[in-house]
């Protein structure tokens, strides 16, 4: 019999979450090894999900708790785009997918897991990418470890931030 591990996630599938907001607590976090935030702008950042869909799932966020993008500044909107825009090149480099899913979910019944705290999804897509497992098997196969995803998107994050001094 084949096993599948990943013992990550037993926190989210035990239901022990956080009392807090995970985008503020991730903001104010030490910025040490095991971050998963791969880049921090002015009044946004990107990280990764730490629960994702696709290995390389990323997520654009506002520093401020804010709710949705009627609630947000011109600055955070701008800088929310242009890392939408750096997600994309840096998911691109690094992981060279067929394509990318970009959402955002506002409100419980559009599929939002924060309510409080808007940010973007981008989440890389190859062409049979999704495949029986979790469809019949309710379980996602992902083949690289999270620390690994950092590791290998947070130098072209960086080199982008450098072109844009």
């Amino acid at each position: 019999m084949e096993r599948l591990w990943s013992p990550w996630r037993l926190a989210y599938v035990t239901g022990s979450r956080s009392s807090g907001c995970v985008f503020c607590e991730a903001v104010s976090a030490d910025a040490g090894g095991e971050s998963l935030v791969l880049a921090r702008g002015r009044v946004s950042y990107v990280i990764l999900n730490l629960y994702p869909y696709n290995n390389g799932h990323l997520m654009v966020v506002p520093n401020r708790h804010v709710g949705s993008f009627a609630d947000a500044t011109p600055d955070e909107l701008t800088e929310l785009m242009r890392f939408t825009r750096d997600s994309e090149i840096a998911l691109n480099e690094a992981y060279q997918p067929q394509g990318i899913n970009v959402g955002v979910n506002i409100g419980r019944a559009a599929g939002a897991g924060i309510l409080e705290h808007v940010h973007i999804h981008l989440v890389p897509r190859w062409i049979g990418d999704t495949n029986f497992m979790p469809v019949i098997g309710s379980v996602r196969v992902l083949p690289e470890d999270l620390g690994d995803s950092a590791k290998r998107l947070r130098p072209v994050f960086d080199r982008l931030a450098g072109e844009q001094r």
